[in-house]
């Protein structure tokens, strides 16, 4: 059953006040039925009590019951004798009883005389050719019944009022709490976030309602705040090459240059191109991850050829900063991942390697066959990262050395974008570093 109402404490009274009339009209029912049995049982009792004295009386009379109806007690009663009926009180007759068809059969019951009353009658014998039965009127019992229901047909809609009004007062001072949050709630915005709901008690319903408020409000707070910072650092990243390419050509067209110089000025002007290219590839892989449209198309692929591929694609800027790049690589090993994301995962991490590895240095890629995983280790003989900055070194344009050259260190995506891909292949990866003892930066993917 649907209530349509404007309120929760309005519903709340409603349903409180329909289940309560529910029980109060059971209770009453059976209040009622509880009396009406005590009543009758005390009225038989006493019936039978008469009866059995009147009883003896009858079976010892000869024949004579007028002498006994003069007695006066009881005054309704009829005498049956060899089958058929000898005698009839006058109040018998008088009270309208229906005619017998013979004689009754012995026990307890009620009939309804002409005139629409209740009387009990109790037939037995009272001698082997003789039965008795008494009648007796029950108007005492239904008057007593009658004034019974009156009192609960007062008395329930009374009780369901006040309930109803006590309800409603109730469900008030227990909503209260909600009305509470939802006032709170609507003045907190986006430059409030850090505003949180106030929680009374953290044990009930409410307390803990407010809690997972609060703690939805702190991620909202935590996604706002990293949204603003990747905003603010794609749009300083942007504008970096966005800058250099218009410096260059303003100076290139104020200057009178050969043939050479404006290839010269042309050349700087597609590297910023180039960059400016990467860094737009590289928010768009993001932007795609975050929304959670890119479509991961795992299948099975041997990941030591994989990451032998990554490796003899990233060899040529190695040797150019004549760094010994080497490769053990386990054979065989098929397992479900997208093969594309974990290449470039594979790529950023060895363009990672080479930036920060001085020439001369070395970096060597493995692949293991584990229980259970895979494990690839690209490790480093560069100058390590230092204890501090390991948490945040795959946050995106996060850079160890601030002031570093964006040419030598890019902008802090590569690795950001490496851990994504690892994760939507269903694994991770790990940093294990020492300040001038190199870097490992270790991915285990299931199998």
């Amino acid at each position: 059953m649907k209530i349509p109402a404007s309120s929760v404490r309005l519903r709340l009274t409603i349903w409180y006040t329909l289940a309560l009339a529910l029980i109060v009209l059971a209770f009453s029912l059976a209040v009622f039925l509880f009396v009406k049995d005590r009543l009758f049982r005390q009225f038989d009792r006493g019936m039978a009590k008469e009866f059995a004295a009147f009883a003896i009386e009858v079976a010892e009379d000869a024949g004579s019951f007028s002498d006994i109806e003069s007695q006066g007690a009881p005054s309704l009663f009829e005498v049956f004798q060899g089958g058929a009926l000898v005698f009839r009180s006058a109040s018998f007759r008088k009270a309208g009883l229906p005619e017998p068809s013979g004689v009754p059969a012995a026990g307890i019951r009620t009939e309804r005389s002409r005139d629409g009353g209740r009387f009990r009658l109790l037939a037995e014998p009272v001698k082997s050719d003789r039965f008795l039965v008494v009648a007796q009127d029950e108007e005492s019992v239904w008057n007593t019944l009658q004034t019974l229901l009156a009192i609960l047909y007062l008395a329930l809609p009374a009780a369901l009022l006040l309930a109803a009004l006590g309800g409603y007062v109730l469900a008030g001072r227990l909503l209260a709490p909600v009305g509470a949050m939802a006032r709170q709630a609507a003045k907190i915005g986006a430059e409030n976030l850090s505003e949180r709901l106030s929680v009374a008690n953290p044990d009930d319903e409410f307390g803990k309602l407010a809690a997972v408020f609060n703690q939805t409000l702190t991620r909202l707070q935590n996604a706002f705040e990293r949204l603003q910072r990747f905003t603010a650092d794609a749009s300083h990243e942007l504008r970096t090459p966005l800058t250099a390419l218009q410096s260059v050509g303003e100076v290139a067209l104020q200057e009178n240059l050969d043939t050479a110089a404006y290839r010269d000025r042309i050349g700087s002007m597609l590297e910023e191109t180039s960059r400016l290219t990467n860094l737009v590839e590289s928010l768009l892989v993001l932007t795609r991850a975050d929304s959670g449209r890119f479509q991961v198309n795992r299948k099975p692929t041997d990941i030591g050829a994989l990451v032998g591929k990554a490796v003899e694609d990233m060899r040529v800027l190695a040797e150019e900063r004549n760094q010994k790049l080497t490769a053990d690589l386990a054979s065989g090993i098929q397992i479900p991942v997208d093969g594309d994301l974990l290449r470039q995962a594979m790529v950023n991490i060895l363009d990672n390697a080479i930036k920060f590895t001085p020439p001369g240095g070395m970096i060597a890629v493995v692949v293991e066959d584990r229980p259970g995983v895979v494990g690839i280790e690209v490790r480093d003989s560069g100058p390590g990262i230092p204890a501090d900055h390991q948490d945040k070194i795959f946050d995106r344009f996060y850079r160890v050395e601030k002031d570093r050259p964006r040419d030598a260190g890019g902008v802090g995506l590569g690795l950001a974008i490496a851990k994504w891909a690892i994760e939507a292949n269903g694994g991770r990866i790990e940093l294990e570093s020492r300040e001038g003892q190199g870097s490992t930066f270790r991915i285990v993917l299931p199998k």
